[in-house]
């Protein structure tokens, strides 16, 4: 089973992301009748998985089995063991492969395009469109105007700022946990 899962995890990881898009635009967006927020953060889900999964996976298989014996010598059931020792000793890789999942996904513009579509105004729910940092500068830089472009090259800033931000501060609590 956890061959069948790995293999379909990797096959996932290549698919393109517009191809996720489109697959979402067909199991929520076509079914509901309307682009939404839940059908985009659908969609970006779908991108993350492989990412968190596979380095998931990767982070556990480095937990030294020397430190898993001896939590089962002290007498720790499986579950102790895996919860207070495996995923303890992982939880840095782990959080490194949700941040590139989320710095992924910030970035993604194909499958908001085809799920959420867009929109200027204040999001009012999750079942209406919404906007997106990435869809507005996709929007804007394609635009002839002038301060439509330079909003595009602002909405790049302060994604790329919020990236950064958002990997310093995880760095910064993972070194106090």
């Amino acid at each position: 089973m956890a061959n069948a899962v790995r293999f379909g995890v990797t096959v996932l990881s290549g698919v393109p992301s517009i191809a996720i898009g489109v697959f979402a635009y067909g199991v929520i967006v076509l079914v509901r009748k309307e682009y939404s927020a839940l059908a985009g953060s659908f969609a970006l889900a779908i991108v993350m998985l492989p990412i968190v999964a596979l380095s998931t996976e990767s982070a556990l298989q480095l937990v030294p089995s020397t430190q898993r014996f001896a939590s089962a010598a002290l007498g720790a059931s499986r579950l102790q063991t895996t919860w207070r020792v495996a995923l303890a000793s992982a939880l840095p890789g782990i959080t490194t492969g949700a941040l590139l999942a989320i710095a992924r996904a910030a970035g993604e513009t194909a499958p908001l395009i085809f799920t959420a579509l867009f929109t200027e105004n204040w999001p009012t729910g999750l079942l209406n469109p919404a906007p997106s940092l990435s869809v507005l500068i996709y929007n804007y830089a394609n635009s002839p105007f002038l301060e439509q472009n330079a909003m595009a090259w602002t909405a790049s800033l302060v994604l790329l700022g919020l990236v950064l931000l958002l990997n310093v501060g995880s760095r910064l609590l993972m070194r106090r946990l």
